[in-house]
């Protein structure tokens, strides 16, 4: 008896983690969404993206790469990382 029930809830915490594990790639997916339809990008692929940062003065890839750093760095840790700067 002991070892169904240890299945079932550990089976119950798996659901729970890919339900949890889909809102994330959910939420993404509608922030880049949200960053292709913000700066006209019509190719929705990485290529696309890095042809229109090559287009982008300065002061645009700055605040770009801002709105990157608070969505995808707020979230992980409280560590700077360093790999976004420049």
């Amino acid at each position: 008896m002991k070892n169904s029930a240890l299945k079932g809830a550990l089976g119950a915490l798996a659901v729970v983690g890919v339900a949890l594990a889909a809102k994330k790639v959910g939420q993404r997916k509608k922030f880049m969404k949200g960053i292709f339809d913000e700066y006209g990008i019509k190719e929705r692929s990485p290529f696309g993206l890095a042809d229109k940062i090559r287009e982008m003065n300065e002061e645009q890839y700055q605040e770009m790469k801002g709105k990157f750093k608070k969505k995808f760095n707020s979230r992980c840790c409280n560590k700077k990382n360093e790999s976004f700067e420049a």
